[in-house]
């Protein structure tokens, strides 16, 4: 499984406090709004809906802010004021990062991620200098301590899955982009839960840290994730998994 993921899914399963889930559901609400505004308020026809909405359900964002996020994007409104921007830098260690904005200030948004770059020892670079090295893919996190392998596999790839890796006590299941929603419902329809499930970009090739470059690390993507315009944050870092939690609690 990719650094970036077990990081994830390591805070997801710690919870976040009340201030910072305040700042989550607003991000959250605006990624809905903006994906119901591009491509319709039709989950089912809107693949960028749907996993924006997956991802709140995901996050206990109440349903009733869900469907005003979607009403918002499908009447458009305050959903023009934004656009999407992708930044892409170099951290600690040469460690490459993506960083997904939505924004309705660019000069502001290009300042702040600038700054955070600089700031926590990160370059930011000129586009397309990271992104040849990441691919979208569909991930789903199983808890490798509840099922087997052989139960995992046969329900993916059955699905449509591109392959089911194990790392430690997870399994993550990688799909095209195209078959993550119905593999996704598979693994649910076989009574498998799902600890993490969403479209990322997954790093071709990981760059491993040692736990001094692990935590200077964690300080420049958890900046970049705290900032209100950044919606998502991509990099290809390989940490040890006791690591991670060490750097999460």
């Amino acid at each position: 499984m990719s650094g970036h993921s077990k990081w994830a899914t390591i805070k997801h399963k710690k919870g976040k406090t009340d201030a910072r889930r305040g700042k989550l559901f607003s991000k959250l609400s605006r990624a809905i709004t903006v994906a119901a505004r591009e491509g319709g308020a039709d989950p089912g026809t809107n693949l960028a809906l749907a996993n924006a909405i997956e991802k709140a359900r995901a996050e206990s964002m109440p349903k009733e802010n869900i469907e005003r996020a979607i009403q918002r994007g499908g009447g458009g409104g305050d959903a023009d004021q934004y656009e999407s921007i992708v930044y892409e830098g170099y951290g600690p260690a040469g460690v490459a990062i993506m960083v997904e904005v939505l924004t309705d200030n660019r000069n502001r948004s290009a300042a702040e991620v600038r700054n955070i770059f600089s700031k926590h020892g990160g370059t930011l670079a000129q586009p397309g200098a990271v992104a040849w090295g990441f691919e979208r893919r569909g991930s789903i996190v199983v808890d490798g301590t509840k099922y087997d392998e052989d139960t995992v596999m046969a329900a993916a790839i059955e699905a449509g899955a591109d392959d089911v890796v194990q790392d430690g006590a997870e399994f993550e299941v990688l799909t095209q982009p195209s078959e993550f929603a119905a593999v996704r419902d598979a693994l649910q329809a076989a009574g498998i839960q799902l600890e993490q499930a969403e479209l990322t970009m997954v790093p071709k090739n990981t760059v491993k840290l040692d736990e001094d470059d692990a935590r200077k690390t964690m300080r420049i993507i958890d900046a970049l994730e705290d900032s209100d315009d950044v919606q998502e944050v991509y990099a290809n870092f390989d940490i040890p998994e006791e690591v991670l939690e060490a750097i999460a609690g």
